[in-house]
């Protein structure tokens, strides 16, 4: 049974930084593309960074120059680095992994930046 565990949220100030990771397990297939999404109270999931096994990169552009998104393929983990973080980036972030043709979800972790 895949399962994604992701750890590194918490609070910060405003300014501050935080690193989240994703280790994916269960498979005998190494993700394709892997990546973290967001959830703030009252709003939609919105993408925020995958990478795919090559290595190429896509960002939201409201993280683009802040957050950097990047994976150990031999350890199947992704990470997602954020700097300068702002009141607006706080929300529940979720590891994603496409692994085969299925794509799976970690159960989120909290992030909160105060002003």
């Amino acid at each position: 049974q895949v399962q994604l565990v992701e750890s590194g949220g918490g609070l910060v100030q405003a300014g501050g930084s935080l690193r989240l990771s994703c280790a994916a397990s269960g498979s005998t297939l190494s993700p394709n593309a892997m990546g973290w999404y967001r959830q703030a109270p009252g709003k939609q999931r919105e993408l925020v960074a995958s990478i795919i096994r090559g290595g190429r990169t896509n960002y939201a552009d409201s993280v683009l120059g802040r957050f950097t998104i990047s994976r150990d393929n031999a350890e199947n983990t992704v990470y997602l680095q954020m700097n300068s973080l702002k009141p607006d980036d706080t929300a529940v972030y979720y590891c994603t992994a496409q692994i085969g043709f299925k794509i799976y979800w970690g159960q989120g972790t909290q992030v909160t930046v105060s002003s």
